[in-house]
């Protein structure tokens, strides 16, 4: 595939998810549920289906195709990072944390229906996620299956995604007398980032890893692969913040300086920070190299992740 044809292949993967997310979400409750309340259906829906890149359900994918697994049930795992994904959107976006009114382009999951709706999404989306890896459609190896749950359960939970979160909220000076922000360092936001962000990008290339049976290297270059593109992810993310704008972005725009968030962007100005995204692309492929031609997709997807505009 040449690079011109990325995006329509990102494009057709995310229309495959988007069947086996519509699948999952169905009104009708499955074995072992008592009933699907049509409010909260309807709310999950909204919050997960019909927007986004779909960018770490992809890595799920294309991480898996570098060892030959096909994607029928690659995309039920693929469906689980998703659900945690946007369930962290529907949760951040609240107003007791980033308080947000916009999210892809429309209302954000609170705004079109209310905080409690929101929680209560966030929650069944989060339960959901290794609903799914744990059912043996995912899988049928036992061992894979408890692989992914762990995986996943660590990159979103309290040494990942959410302790990220608490992180971020501390360095805004939530917590701080008279609030104001913390001054972090290099490292410490490199840390915060990692977690927040980072972790569920890596938790997405680990994911495929381990779906197609790779050996502990192949593992641990995936894993590092998914490690650096997470950073590239988050200074590309805030270099749109600084410089995008919300019609373009889908989200508004400009609330990292002020809110008095840590970035790289803010510590090291716009023309360094590009210059270690440069850095982070060329390490990110760098990684690959033991793939040879099998991880042509991944290195187009670190260098769109550097350039996207949206």
């Amino acid at each position: 595939m040449r690079d011109g044809n990325f995006e329509s292949y990102l494009a057709s993967v995310g229309e495959a998810l988007e069947a086996v997310l519509e699948e999952l979400l169905a009104s009708q409750p499955i074995a072992g549920e008592i009933a699907r309340p049509e409010r909260l259906i309807e709310a999950m829906r909204y919050a997960a289906l019909g927007g986004g890149k779909r960018l770490r359900p992809f890595l799920v994918t294309q991480t898996a195709r570098v060892f030959g697994a096909d994607r029928g049930n690659i995309l039920r795992a693929a469906a689980a990072v998703e659900f945690i994904h946007c369930y962290s959107l529907a949760h951040d976006d609240l107003p007791a944390m980033d308080n947000d009114d916009l999210r892809r382009g429309r209302p954000t999951t609170h705004r079109a229906y209310d905080d409690a709706t929101a929680i209560l999404v966030g929650d069944a989306l989060q339960t959901l996620a290794f609903d799914v890896l744990a059912d043996e459609r995912t899988d049928p190896d036992t061992a894979i299956r408890a692989d992914l749950v762990v995986t996943l359960a660590r990159a979103s939970g309290i040494g990942g995604m959410a302790g990220g979160q608490m992180l971020d909220l501390e360095a805004e000076g939530r917590f701080a007398a008279g609030g104001a922000p913390l001054a972090l360092t290099r490292d410490e936001i490199l840390r915060l980032q990692a977690m927040k962000t980072g972790a569920l990008i890596t938790a997405s290339a680990e994911m495929g890893a381990i779906i197609g049976r790779a050996d502990r290297q192949q593992r641990e270059a995936l894993r590092n692969y998914g490690h650096l593109l997470g950073q590239a992810f988050q200074i590309a993310d805030d270099l749109l913040d600084v410089e995008s704008d919300a019609a373009t972005l889908g989200k508004a725009t400009g609330k990292d300086s002020s809110m008095g968030k840590a970035t790289l962007v803010g510590l090291l100005g716009v023309e360094a920070a590009r210059r270690r995204l440069a850095g982070l692309v060329a390490e990110a492929e760098k990684a690959l190299a033991r793939f040879g031609g099998e991880a042509d997709v991944l290195r187009q997807a670190a260098r769109f992740v550097a350039e996207r505009k949206s």
